[in-house]
């Protein structure tokens, strides 16, 4: 496959950037995405030239380290991450751009690369139990419905890749947020710090200015993981409840 990529370059935080063309040849339909980076980077390399910086890691859909805008939709035309992204999704010929995530959250570092210490930010806020110390309890000692567990297990799928922000048109976090409190909050071992978790953790989201969340659901149809949209709304409960228990606004 022959391509045509428009590829966002921007030296640093402080310079303006702007969509450079490339043109790629010799590409499988079975690269994924990310191998198809990694053909342009070798040939701007040959060519003495800077190649472009992206994030990635684990390349399998894990570490939620990739993210790119791919022709205007949050990790490409497929429900998954770039790096699970595969070439047979373009056709020969095609041109594609390519940018990093667009928020105010995360201010783009070099070409593709975006600063996401937001949601880390976030995530100490209250993403973590009290547990004494010592060794591990019996694992049937704490008994947990089942449903409590699958809600738990689902929102702990989020892998905090971005894409609900970059997706939602006001830049808001609400659905990395509500599945960071949730699945702590569905659990007796989250249950300590319930209320201060929500408080605590929304606030910190506010601080680092996302966008408010109005409901358009661009953020749900782009997780690569499917954290559903009702999530928002059990967090939104949380709260409320916690607010009316410990005041505040």
């Amino acid at each position: 496959m022959r391509l045509n990529l428009r590829v966002w370059r921007q030296q640093n935080p402080d310079t303006p950037g702007a969509m450079v063309t490339y043109e790629v040849d010799g590409i499988s339909r079975d690269m994924s995405f990310l191998e198809m980076l990694d053909t342009l980077n070798e040939d701007l390399i040959l060519r003495g030239e800077d190649p472009v910086a992206f994030d990635h890691d684990c390349r399998e859909g894990i570490c939620g380290a990739c993210s790119l805008v791919i022709n205007g939709d949050a990790h490409g035309p497929e429900r998954t991450t770039t790096c699970q992204l595969h070439m047979r999704s373009f056709a020969d010929g095609d041109t594609i751009d390519v940018e990093p995530w667009r928020a105010a959250a995360f201010p783009v570092v070099k070409d593709l690369v975006v600063d996401r210490g937001a949601f880390d930010r976030i995530i100490q806020a209250g993403g973590y139990i009290t547990a004494p110390t010592g060794s591990a309890p019996e694992a049937h000692a704490t008994a947990v419905p089942k449903a409590d567990a699958d809600s738990a297990f689902e929102h702990a799928e989020c892998i905090g890749c971005g894409a609900c922000v970059a997706a939602c048109p006001n830049g808001s976090a609400m659905l990395f947020t509500s599945a960071k409190v949730n699945h702590l909050n569905v659990l007796p071992q989250g249950s300590p710090e319930r209320e201060t978790r929500v408080l605590d953790m929304v606030a910190a989201m506010d601080d680092e200015g996302f966008g408010g969340c109005t409901l358009t659901g661009e953020c749900a149809t782009a997780c690569p993981k499917g954290i559903p949209m009702p999530s928002i709304a059990a967090m939104n409960r949380e709260w409320l409840r916690a607010v009316r228990k410990h005041g505040g606004s």
